[in-house]
Parts: structure tokens; sequence; C-alpha cells
């Protein structure tokens, strides 16, 4: 949906009254070099209860399946409309991001714009044969033998993993690296009843630590999945993140982003006093969210060497029928990608 004037500059102000009063530069510090501590805590305390499954990824993030031609002839009978049966099975039509004050409720929708599918059908046409089947010359690492890899960023207790493993059930040649720097979160990960070592590998990672190694070599990854992760992370570290994970992308290979957007609900609902710097909040248990304009996204992924295929503003309008409440959400997609030849 769209915004009228109105309502825009009534954000606008919210915005400018929250952000008001700024923490304490010591206490920023704090919540920078103890961020890991915050969501270790936060994982302890709620375990795998706090969030939802994240139902829409199919939906907007098609290219998370490896539906080339070859995949295609192995699983025989799993078409799209298969999979999106499937797909309606492991998911169900909420769509939003997963933190407590974000369920789903009665909400009108418009719909999104013509780029999603049209960015879908550019990724899907382009021919990775060559790049794909290209041994490895490298030692066996795990996931290695796989002409399919996919890395979900911040993956914390698995809501994006095990609907994503349930489908790659069909696609045996694929292989799921997720990590987060909770170690209480990939601790989750891995003792959940779905987890399989065969086709999915969780790790504890810092991504904005440049010189910590990944278990698997640069230039090896067909999708990487960055969704409510970065908007985490301080702004300032945020292109040297960005600039890394371009590294670990195939040519071809797509990187695929939603996240908060500028004048969501959740940035009006803070207090005074939350506010670290210019559109960036931390919550009462310590954790932190930046909330993004277009721009900001198109700049950052594209000095990191990508090409942008998709960059859009999702608007949408939640309505609490029960509390007579209307909440209007702001989330940011891109799908970006790397160049097949770079110059």
């Amino acid at each position: 949906m769209q915004w009228s004037k109105e309502e825009e500059a009534a954000a606008r102000k919210k915005v400018e009254e929250n952000s008001a009063l700024r923490v304490l530069l010591e206490e920023q510090v704090k919540y920078e070099s103890e961020a890991s501590k915050y969501w270790d805590m936060f994982y302890k305390i709620h375990k795998n209860k706090f969030f939802k499954d994240r139902n829409w990824l199919l939906r907007e993030f098609p290219e998370i399946l490896p539906f080339d031609k070859k995949t295609e002839e192995k699983v025989g009978e799993v078409s799209w409309d298969h999979v999106k049966t499937n797909a309606a099975n492991c998911f169900s039509r909420m769509h939003s991001p997963t933190m407590p004050e974000e369920k789903n409720e009665n909400k009108k929708n418009s719909g999104l714009s013509d780029e999603q599918s049209k960015a879908g059908s550019d990724f899907t046409n382009l021919d990775y044969e060559e790049h794909r089947k290209r041994p490895l010359k490298t030692e066996l690492f795990p996931g290695s033998m796989a002409t399919f890899r996919l890395l979900e960023v911040g993956c914390g207790a698995g809501n994006s993993v095990f609907p994503i493993l349930n489908i790659l059930r069909n696609a045996p040649e694929s292989f799921l690296y997720c990590c987060d720097f909770a170690s209480g979160a990939v601790a989750l990960v891995k003792s959940h009843a779905s987890y399989r070592a065969a086709q999915c590998s969780a790790f504890v990672h810092d991504v904005c630590d440049d010189g910590l190694p990944y278990p698997f070599p640069d230039g090896i990854l067909d999708v990487i999945l960055l969704v409510f992760v970065l908007s985490s992370i301080h702004p300032d570290r945020m292109q040297g993140v960005v600039n890394r994970l371009s590294k670990l992308l195939k040519p071809g290979g797509m990187l695929l982003f939603r996240d908060y957007g500028r004048y969501d609900k959740t940035q009006l609902r803070f207090k005074k006093g939350h506010c670290l710097s210019e559109n960036f909040y931390v919550r009462g248990d310590g954790t932190r969210a930046y909330f993004f304009t277009k721009g900001e996204i198109h700049d950052m992924f594209c000095k990191a060497g990508l090409d942008e295929k998709q960059n859009l503003v999702d608007r949408r309008l939640q309505v609490n029928r029960k509390k007579q409440v209307k909440m209007h959400r702001v989330w940011v997609q891109g799908k970006f990608q790397k160049p097949l030849h770079l110059t």
C-alpha cells in the first residue's frame, strides 16, 4: 500500500521525537562489544519458542531452490507447481518478519511489484552450468561434493533452515550452510530433530570479523540469504560485512536481502532514550535494529561489486481488529547478483 503525505509526515515526526535523546557513548560501546552476549542471553531465555518460521521465503525468493536443468532431471516429478504445494504445507500464509510483536494479524495487503518475478526469471535463465560443474581445486570441506550451495547468515534457531531443508530433500545435490554469532542459537539448530549433517552445516561465525575464515573456500556459493540480520549490525560495519559476503559468491551467484525499512512500526514504537544513532536503536534486551532506505541498500551492495536485480520497498497494513489498531509495516527487499564476468 502507498502512504499518504500526512502518514509519512507523522512517521517522520515520531522518529524525530524518539531519536532526540541518544544512548550515552559508553553504553553504546558496551552494546557493540557485547553484542554476542546479548543474543546468547536471548536464545538462552527464549530458545526456539520466540520466532515463527519464515513462511514467505519461497514465495519471495524462489532462487533458494536449485532448479537448473540438471536438478529438474534428477528430481523428476518435482515441478514448480509441486514445490509450491509442498511449500504451502510447510509454510502458512503469514507474511511478516519474526519478532513477537510482528505476529500475523488480519491485514490488508497489496501485491508487490512485477520486479520480483522478473528478477527470479533473470536468475533462472542464466547459464550456471560451466561455473557449477567446474571442479574445486581445494581439499574436501563440508558440502564439497554438492553442486548447489546456500548460506544463511544469522540463522538464529533455524526458522529458515528447517523449512529450506524440508524442500531440499528433493535435491540431494544441494547443501545448506548456516551461521550465527550466538553459540546458543547454533546449538539449538544442531539439536533440532530435523537437522541433517549430510546436507547442512551449522557453525558459529561473526560476520563482522573480516579475518575469520569460513569453513569453505571463497567463490563457491550459489545463494546467500541475508534476512533481518544486517539491521542488527552497527552501521559503520555493514559495508565490510557485505563486501566479505560478496567474495563468497560464485559468478552469477545471488544475494537475497530483506530487512526493516524506514518508518516501520517497529521504529515508531521505540521510546526516547533507545536511539544509538540516526535510525539505529537498542531494544530492552540489548539487541539492536537499524531501519533502511532503498537508496542505502543500493549503494551498499553495488559498492560490493554486485548487480542490482531487485530493490523495492514493501509497505503493508496490518489491522488488529480486536484492538482496533492499524499498524504500518515497511520492509526493504533486494536481490543482488555477482557478475558472471568480473571486470
